[in-house]
C-alpha cells in the first residue's frame, strides 16, 4: 500500500538519532574507559607499612561471551563474558616482581538492543535523573529579606553548606553538623591571617553590610591552629579533651578533604567552574577536590547575591541542575565501593602473608567484586525486569528515566514541584508520557531528539538562525545555555530557498518563556514540532486535537497493546512507526545486498554479493524466533515477508516481528467504527463488537506460560519422574511418556499432570502383612508420595515445548536438585466480553456485547460496522483526534493508501474533507445507517470510518475467578480474598442487610453459620447430607469467638451461657 503524507513541513535537517543509543554508548564507555578509571583509581595498593609490597593493576581484558543470546535464554543462563585483570606484585624487600593474569568476574554483556540477559530473563538498567554534582545557590526568606546560601555537592565525600545569617555573619556547615564561621574554613584552606582574608575579599565585599568583617568579629578562633581545633570539636562532639590537640585535628580534617575520601568528579568540577564563571576548557587537568580558590569564589558569589535585591536562587528542578546517570556510571559507582573493600582485604593479606612465596592470585579475592556485579543486576532498584507486552513497550522501557532509586528520591518524599512539567524539559523530556499512579512525574521518558553530552546533561538540537535567515547548521544546547537565546518554533514561515523568515515578528521562547520577537533577534529555530515528545506520544495522530490527560493515557495504553496473530499497521500514522519498529532491534534486517535463496519459519538464507558473473557470493543465514516467550508471557515471533528469488538491499526488512507489519509498528487492527448509542449496551464507555472480529481472529493473541518442577535428592532417597503414579486414573496418564513428562502437542486443562513425580515417604513401623509384602516384592512395595507437577486452577492450553536440565548433562542446578523439567504451554485467546479495547487517543472501554453480524448496524451497501462506540465519550474527554482519525482513515481505506499525519503539522479539516470527497464519501464523514435488527434507517446521520483499536493486556481471562473449595483464614474461618490466594467472597454487611430486607431469616442464618465459619455446624451438615439426614441446628460461628476474644482483650469478661432446652422447631430440612 502506498503512503501519502499530509505533513506541512519538509523532512527535518537532522534525521532521528538511534533511539536506544543512550544505553549502548554508556556501556561502551564503561568497558573502554570506566573500568580503566576504576582500576587506576585503586592502583597501586601498598601494604600498611608501605615498605613490603606494592600491587598494581596493569590492564584488563573481556573475553568473548560464553553463550549467544538464544542459548542463554533457552538454558536460563546469563549472557556474560570473563573479565580478567593483569596484576603486578612488587616485593620491595627482595626486589622481586611477579606478574599474573587472574579471573575477576563473569561480567554481563549488553545485547545490541541495550538490554542484559540475566538467568535467562531480559533486564534493562533504567537511567537515573539525579541532582547534578557541583555547587547550588539557595535563598532563605527571613523577615522579608533574602539571605543566600550554597551547597557544594560532591560525587563522593562530605557536603559543605555555606549560609548567611540575618546578622551578616557567613557560616559553614560541614556534613550537617554544627556551623562554624567561614573564616575558620579559610584559615584551614590557607588564608592564615585576618588581614589576608580581608584583602582577598576587598573587591567583592563592598556592600552596605561588610559580611567578612562581621564574620571575623564573630569567629572565636584567630589562628590556623585554633581553627582546626574548633572545626574538629564541631565535627566530633563528645571527643575527650586529650584528643583535641592541633595534630589530631589537622590529620582528621585534612583526611576529610583528601582525594581518597573526597571527589568532586569531572562533572562537579565542570558545573562549579561554569557557575562561578571560571574557564571550563581544561577540566581534565584541574583538581577534583575543593580548593581555596573554589571556597573564595563561592563566598564572593554569596556576597554578590546578598547585595543584589533582584537576585534569584538556582532552580533545583531545572534540567540544567539535574543530570542523567546511565548504566555505565551506575555500575562504576557500585563497583567503586566494593573495590575499596577489596583493597582493605588485599592490605590485610599483605601484612600476614609469607613474602617469599606470595603471588598476586593469593592476595586478590574476587568474591567481593563478583557479588557487587551480581547484586547490581539482580537487586538494584534501577535494574528492572524488562516490560515486553509489545515492541513499543520495549522501546519506551529503554527510553525511560527515573528520579527514584539509590541516591534519588522516594515516592513519599517527592513533592509537587519535582513531579511537575518544567519549561527546561522542552525537547529533552516528554511533558505528556508519565505513569498515572504514585510515580507520576518521577518516571518520565526522553523526547525523540534528546541526547546526553559527556557530562550526562540532556541536550536538544536547534537550527541556527543568522540575521533573520534559517540555516541548515545544527547546534545542540543544554537547558542552561538555551535560556540565554531566543528560539522560534518550527512552524514559523520562511523562504525555502533563501531561508529568510517571512514574518517581521515571530512567536518564540525568550529566556524559556513565550514571547513575540523581531526576526533579527532570533538565534535558533526548533527542529520539528514533535521534538518535545516521546516516541509513543509522537505515534498519536492529531495529537494537537487531544486533551493532555487523554494523550497521556493514549501514550501509556499503546504500550499495553497485546500482539495479535496478524497485526495491521495503522491506516492513519504519524511517520514514527517505521523508525520505532526498526530501532528496537527485533526485526530481521538485511545486512548486505543479495538474493533470497531459502525461506521458512525458522530461517532465511540470503546469497550475498553483486549480480555480475564471477562475483563472490557468500551465503548468510538469518535465524528467526518462533514462539519465544516474552517477559509479559506474549509470543515473540518472526514472520518472513520475503519470497525465494526476491532481490534485497542492505537495511531491508526480511521478517516482521511480533508487533510490526511491513516494517512499521503494528499494535492493533484497523476496523470500521460507528459512533452511536445502541440500546444502552454501550453506556459509560462500554463497547459493542461485531462477531466478525472473533470469527476472523482479528484480535486473537497467543500467550505462553512456563511451568517448572525440581527433582531433588531428599534424605529419604531421590525423587523420580515416572509414568507410574499411585492412585491416578489412566485418563490422567494418557499424555505422559515413560519418563512421566507430558508430550508436545498435548491439550491440557486445569489439574492435568504435566510432569509425573513420586517422592519417598517417611518410614513407619511395618505391620506383619507389610513386612511379608516387602520380603516378596522387595523395594517396590515401599510407600511413595505423588508430588507431580499439575496445571494450575483456571488454566488450559497446548504443550509446545519441553526443556530438561540435568546434572548428568552438565547443567548448573541449585544444590540438592538432580533434574529440572520446564513445560511451556501456549494458549490462543480470542477476544471476548470483558476484554479491554483502546484507541491511541485515550479512548478506552470494555466490551459489553459481541453482536451477531446480522444485528450490527450497516451501511447502504450492506457493509456492517465492526465496532460501536458511544458518542458521549468524546465531547467531555476532549479527544477529538479520534474523530479526525476516523474520517481520514475511511478515506485512506477507500483510496488505498497509508496516511501520514504528524502531530501539530498534519492533515487539516479541509484536507480531510477533500480526501473524503475524492473517495466518494460525504464531506462531513456522516452517513445514514440501517439498524441490523429492524432494517430501518436510524433517525440521525452517524459518524462512520476506520479507527485503529488495540486489545490491551487487561483480559477477562486473567481476572475472572471462581471457587468451590479453597483455603480459609485461620482466625475468622472465612474464605481468603483474591484470585491469587484461591479465595472467595464472604457475606458482608450490605449482603446481610439485603437478606434482612426480604425477611429471609433462615436463609440468612444458614449463610452466616453452616455456609460460612461455623466449623462444627458445617462438618455436621456435610455428614447429614451424605447420610440423607435432617440438618441439626447451627452452632456459633468462629467470627463470634473472635469478637469474644477481642472483648476479653479490652478486659471485659464475657461468658457464653447455653440454653438448657433445645427447641425441636429449629431443626430444618
Amino acid at each position: 500500500m502506498s503512503k501519502k503524507s499530509f505533513a506541512k513541513l519538509n523532512d527535518p535537517v537532522l534525521p532521528l538519532p538511534n533511539l536506544v543509543k543512550i544505553h549502548t554508548d554508556s556501556y561502551q564507555w564503561f568497558i573502554t574507559e570506566g573500568l580503566t578509571e576504576l582500576f587506576q583509581e585503586f592502583s597501586p595498593i601498598h601494604d600498611y607499612s608501605q615498605k613490603k609490597f606494592t600491587l598494581e593493576f596493569t590492564g584488563f581484558s573481556l573475553d568473548e561471551p560464553k553463550h549467544n543470546e538464544f542459548s542463554a535464554r533457552a538454558k536460563n543462563l546469563t549472557l556474560d563474558a570473563q573479565l580478567k585483570v593483569k596484576l603486578k606484585l612488587t616485593n620491595k624487600e627482595i626486589g622481586q616482581v611477579k606478574e599474573q593474569e587472574i579471573f575477576l568476574a563473569d561480567f554481563p554483556v549488553m545485547t545490541g538492543r541495550g538490554t542484559f540477559i540475566i538467568n535467562g530473563v531480559e533486564r534493562v538498567v533504567v537511567p537515573q535523573l539525579a541532582r547534578s554534582f557541583g555547587v547550588q545557590f539557595n535563598a532563605n526568606l527571613i523577615k522579608g529579606k533574602k539571605y543566600f546560601s550554597s551547597k557544594i555537592i560532591p560525587s563522593r565525600g562530605i557536603w559543605i553548606e555555606i549560609e548567611t545569617e540575618p546578622d551578616g555573619v557567613i557560616y559553614a556547615r560541614i556534613d550537617n553538623k554544627r556551623k562554624i564561621p567561614i573564616s575558620s574554613l579559610f584559615r584551614i584552606f590557607g588564608l592564615k591571617s585576618n588581614a589576608d582574608i580581608e584583602k582577598t575579599f576587598s573587591k567583592a565585599d563592598t556592600g552596605l553590610v561588610s559580611f567578612i568583617k562581621k564574620t571575623l568579629e564573630k569567629d572565636s578562633a584567630k589562628t590556623m591552629e585554633e581553627s582546626y581545633v574548633e572545626l574538629y570539636r564541631r565535627l566530633r562532639p563528645g571527643e575527650p579533651m586529650d584528643m583535641l590537640g592541633f595534630e589530631n585535628s589537622k590529620t582528621y580534617i585534612d583526611g576529610i578533604f583528601d582525594k581518597e575520601r573526597y571527589d568532586l568528579s569531572r562533572i562537579g568540577r565542570y558545573k562549579l567552574n561554569n557557575r562561578l564563571g571560571k574557564p571550563t576548557d581544561n577540566i581534565k587537568k584541574e583538581p577534583k577536590i575543593i580548593t581555596l580558590e573554589d571556597v573564595v569564589g563561592i563566598v564572593s558569589k554569596i556576597i554578590e547575591l546578598n547585595n543584589n535585591p533582584l537576585a534569584q536562587p538556582d532552580d533545583i528542578d531545572h534540567l540544567g541542575n539535574r543530570r542523567i546517570r546511565c548504566v555505565g556510571e551506575l555500575l562504576q559507582q557500585r563497583l567503586r565501593a566494593n573495590m575499596a573493600k577489596m583493597k582493605r582485604n588485599i592490605q590485610d593479606r599483605m601484612s600476614t602473608a609469607d613474602p617469599a612465596t606470595l603471588a598476586p592470585a593469593q592476595i586478590v579475592n574476587n568474591r567481593t567484586f563478583m557479588s557487587a556485579v551480581r547484586d547490581f543486576f539482580l537487586t538494584n532498584q534501577l535494574s528492572q525486569f524488562m516490560t515486553q507486552k509489545n515492541t513499543l513497550d520495549e522501546m519506551e522501557h529503554l527510553r525511560r528515566v527515573t528520579a527514584l532509586g539509590q541516591g534519588g528520591l522516594t515516592r513519599e518524599r517527592a513533592g509537587f514541584e519535582v513531579r511537575d512539567v518544567h519549561s527546561s524539559h522542552y525537547g529533552r523530556i516528554c511533558p505528556i508520557q508519565t505513569p498515572e499512579g504514585p510515580n507520576i512525574g518521577l518516571v518520565v521518558h526522553l523526547a525523540v531528539y534528546a541526547r546526553l553530552n559527556e557530562f550526562g546533561i540532556l541536550e536538544t538540537p536547534y537550527r541556527k538562525v543568522a540575521k533573520g535567515k534559517v540555516t541548515n547548521e545544527v547546534v545542540y544546547l543544554n537547558a542552561l545555555d538555551e535560556s540565554n537565546y531566543n528560539i522560534a518554533h518550527s512552524e514559523a514561515k520562511y523562504d525555502q530557498k533563501t531561508g529568510e523568515i517571512l514574518e517581521e515578528e515571530v512567536e518564540a521562547r525568550v529566556m524559556s518563556q513565550p514571547g513575540l520577537v523581531a526576526k533579527s533577534h532570533i538565534h535558533f529555530m526548533d527542529m520539528t514540532p514533535n521534538q518535545a515528545y516521546s516516541v509513543a506520544t509522537s505515534m498519536i495522530p492529531f495529537l494537537d486535537h487531544d486533551d493532555a490527560t487523554r494523550a497521556l493515557m493514549g501514550s501509556n495504553m499503546q504500550k499495553q497493546g497485546v500482539p495479535c496473530i496478524l497485526p495491521e499497521a495503522p491506516l492513519v500514522g504519524t511517520g514514527m512507526e517505521e523508525r520505532a519498529a526498526r530501532d528496537v532491534g527485533r526485526m530481521a534486517l538485511c545486512e548486505n545486498d543479495g538474493t533470497v535463496e531459502y525461506v521458512d519459519a525458522s530461517k532465511i538464507i540470503i546469497k550475498e554479493g553483486g549480480l555480475s558473473r564471477g562475483a563472490s557470493r557468500k551465503k548468510r543465514e538469518y535465524n528467526l524466533a518462533t514462539f519465544l516467550r516474552s517477559n509479559a508471557l506474549t509470543a515473540m515471533h518472526h514472520r518472513p515477508i520475503v519470497n525465494v528469488g526476491d532481490k534485497v538491499k542492505k537495511g531491508d526488512v526480511l521478517a516482521d516481528n511480533y508487533s510490526s507489519d511491513g516494517g512499521r509498528m503494528a499494535l492493533g487492527q484497523n476496523i470500521l467504527v460507528a459512533f452511536l448509542s445502541w440500546k444502552g449496551s454501550n453506556f459509560e464507555d462500554a463497547i459493542i463488537l461485531s462477531e466478525r472480529m472473533v470469527k476472523e481472529d482479528k484480535f486473537t493473541s497467543v500467550h505462553l506460560e512456563e511451568f517448572s518442577i525440581n527433582i531433588r535428592d531428599t534424605k529419604l532417597g531421590p525423587e523420580i519422574t515416572t509414568y507410574d503414579i499411585p492412585n491416578v486414573g489412566e485418563e490422567k496418564l494418557k499424555d505422559l511418556d515413560e519418563d512421566g513428562v507430558v508430550r508436545i502437542g498435548a491439550e491440557v486443562r486445569a489439574d492435568d499432570i504435566l510432569v509425573g513425580k513420586i517422592s519417598p515417604k517417611g518410614e513407619v513401623e511395618l505391620t506383619p502383612e507389610e513386612r511379608l509384602l516387602r520380603s516378596i516384592f522387595g523395594e517396590r512395595a515401599r510407600d511413595v508420595k505423588d508430588t507431580s507437577l499439575r496445571l494450575d486452577h483456571g488454566k488450559q492450553g497446548r504443550v509446545i515445548g519441553i526443556k530438561v536440565f540435568s546434572r548428568d548433562m552438565g547443567d548448573k542446578l541449585e544444590p540438592g536438585v538432580i533434574k529440572q523439567v520446564h513445560v511451556e504451554i501456549a494458549k490462543l485467546r480470542k477476544i471476548s466480553v470483558g476484554d479491554k479495547l483502546a484507541g491511541r487517543h485515550g479512548n478506552k472501554g470494555v466490551i459489553s456485547k459481541i453482536l451477531p453480524l446480522e444485528d450490527m448496524p450497516y451501511l447502504k451497501d450492506g457493509t456492517p460496522v465492526d465496532i460501536i462506540l458511544n458518542p458521549l465519550g468524546v465531547a467531555s474527554r476532549m479527544n477529538i483526534g479520534q474523530i479526525l482519525e476516523t474520517h481520514l482513515g475511511w478515506a485512506a481505506e477507500k483510496l488505498g493508501y497509508h496516511a501520514i499525519t504528524p502531530g501539530f503539522h498534519g492533515a487539516t479539516e479541509d484536507e480531510i474533507g477533500e480526501e473524503l470527497k475524492k473517495a466518494g464519501l460525504p464531506e462531513d464523514g456522516k452517513v445514514k445507517l440501517c439498524d441490523g435488527r429492524t432494517g430501518e434507517f436510524f433517525d440521525q446521520k452517524v459518524t462512520v470510518g476506520q479507527i485503529y483499536m488495540m486489545k490491551l493486556d487487561h483480559m477477562v481471562e486473567d481476572k475472572i475467578h471462581m471457587r468451590s473449595i479453597g483455603p480459609y483464614s485461620l482466625i475468622t474461618q472465612q474464605p481468603l480474598g483474591g484470585k491469587s490466594q484461591g479465595g472467595g467472597q464472604r457475606l458482608g454487611e450490605m449482603e446481610v442487610w439485603a437478606l434482612e430486607g426480604y425477611g429471609a431469616a433462615h436463609t440468612l442464618q444458614e449463610m452466616l453459620t453452616i455456609k460460612s465459619d461455623d466449623i462444627t455446624g458445617r462438618a455436621s451438615a456435610y455428614n447429614s447430607i451424605i447420610r440423607s439426614e435432617r440438618f441439626k441446628s447451627p452452632h456459633l460461628p468462629a467470627s463470634f469467638h473472635v469478637l469474644v476474644s477481642e472483648l476479653r482483650g479490652l478486659a471485659l469478661d464475657i461468658d457464653i451461657k447455653k440454653s438448657e432446652a433445645r427447641n425441636p422447631k429449629h431443626e430444618t430440612n
